[in-house]
């Protein structure tokens, strides 16, 4: 089993910590493929006004500072093309943002690193679709066909969020987890999949009672 798990945005160095202790036991779960995650940066808020984060330069501070003192493998996102360099030195693993996840530069710079790339699916894109991505990071790497074993081999993930449904809400279809399993290993995100975008005066809401449900329906189809 593979758990990516932290808070979604750094908001201070004491709050980190109180978290990344917090997990010990799954780190320490041998049958647990343990990361932490969270971001230095959250570029695409709803808001100007919205917190974003302490930046790239603070932020990959902390995150190291977890690693050492925890031994955790880390993730975190990348927004911009200029930024991988820096946080590949950091990391285990780069992320992708779902409104990211079609732009080349940014793919392939970091299929350029040697870090483990998790593509998160658009909003507005069907598991079919993201063969595609897929692709751009295993032909940079070298290899031209977008399977499991492929990206298994070469360091590609993907990961479910769920779609937009109308105006203001999401949902997941969990054929997506089966089909893209087709191309890539699949991570499931089972927090932002239950986001209410732009619900609360600037804000993105969401019900958080649903987490649990469609955890359990990830799993159940093996996710």
């Amino acid at each position: 089993m593979t758990l990516l798990t932290g808070p979604c945005v750094i908001e201070s160095e004491e709050n980190i910590f109180k978290i990344a202790k917090s997990l010990e036991k799954y780190h320490s779960d041998s049958s647990i493929d343990f990361y932490f995650k969270a971001s230095f940066d959250k570029a695409n808020r709803t808001s100007l006004e919205s917190f974003r984060g302490l930046g790239i330069d603070e932020g990959l501070r902390i995150l190291q500072k977890v690693k050492d003192d925890f031994g955790y493998k880390i993730v975190t996102d990348v927004h911009e093309s200029v930024q991988v360099s820096a946080v590949a030195e950091v990391v285990d693993m780069l992320q992708i943002p779902a409104f990211l996840c079609r732009q080349t530069d940014l793919l392939v710079a970091c299929a350029k690193t040697d870090k483990i790339v998790n593509i998160k699916k658009g909003q507005f894109l069907s598991g079919d679709a993201m063969e595609y991505p897929v692709l751009k990071v295993l032909q940079t790497r070298g290899c031209s066909e977008a399977t499991y074993d492929n990206s298994k081999k070469h360091g590609v993930f993907l990961c479910e969020r769920g779609n937009s449904f109308g105006y203001g809400n999401m949902v997941v279809d969990m054929r997506n987890l089966v089909t893209m399993r087709k191309f890539a290993p699949v991570i499931f995100d089972a927090t932002h999949s239950v986001q209410m975008p732009t619900a609360q005066d600037g804000k993105t809401g969401g019900d958080s009672s649903m987490v649990p449900y469609l955890a359990k329906g990830a799993a159940a189809v093996g996710v």
